[in-house]
């Protein structure tokens, strides 16, 4: 169990650090992986940003993630549940505009109004940081947006994920670097004493930290 964000991304660095990565930029999954990407950052002295993707939901059952779109429009689709719910083309298009916007409106929030682009990722070594890996849909969007924007290297750095997630994610980055991979998977926030929400006006604050002892202790409150 970890106690709480804030620790399982203590313990995410120092599995990174004895693993010998390095990384130009760590980019946490809003919300709540910004508590955990914080000490990722700070341990391998790279800038923390973040990187944006939605879930597509199907219809009539919105949680349910037939795929997911980044900010820039990168996206995944679960072909064989999409086949199964006989989703047509026409909702998942719709949803994909819908959705692309929603994350770059989110995206822009986190960054000052000069800049609501990604950095540059042009030759970068990058790691991508979420609280726990359940479907993974946002994930794979998320990585396929570093891809098509020219990253050299994508690491997928989490606490927890469910096996058969982390698995269709080997495709999807150079490496995954987790702590657990529970047989008994079943949802993110079991593996977490305190799993609450974590709101945008927190989760911004750990963009702003030069460090992570400058937050010891945490307000904590959740992931999307």
């Amino acid at each position: 169990m970890f106690d709480n964000r804030t620790d399982a991304g203590r313990r995410l660095a120092t599995r990174l650090e004895e693993r010998g990565l390095e990384a130009d930029l760590v980019l946490g999954i809003p919300r709540g992986a910004l508590p955990v990407a914080r000490p990722v950052a700070d341990a391998l002295e790279a800038d923390l940003d973040v990187v944006v993707a939605k879930k597509i939901g199907a219809p009539g059952n919105p949680e349910l993630a037939i795929g997911a779109v980044a900010s820039d429009g990168s996206v995944w689709r679960n072909d064989a549940l999409v086949e199964r719910l006989g989703v047509s083309d026409s909702y998942i298009q719709r949803e994909r505009e819908r959705k692309a916007e929603s994350a770059r409106e989110k995206a822009e929030t986190y960054r000052p109004t000069n800049r609501t682009a990604l950095p540059d990722l042009t030759g970068k070594r990058v790691v991508v940081v979420d609280d726990g890996v359940a479907t993974g849909a946002t994930a794979i969007a998320c990585l396929r947006q570093l891809r098509e924007n020219g990253a050299a290297r994508v690491v997928l750095a989490v606490p927890v994920g469910s096996p058969d997630s982390i698995e269709r994610l080997e495709d999807e980055a150079d490496e995954i670097v987790t702590l657990r991979e529970p047989a008994d998977f079943r949802a993110v926030g079991q593996y977490y004493r305190d799993f609450g929400q974590v709101s945008d006006e927190e989760a911004i604050t750990y963009l702003d930290l030069g460090s992570e002892s400058e937050n010891g202790s945490e307000s904590e409150n959740g992931s999307e």
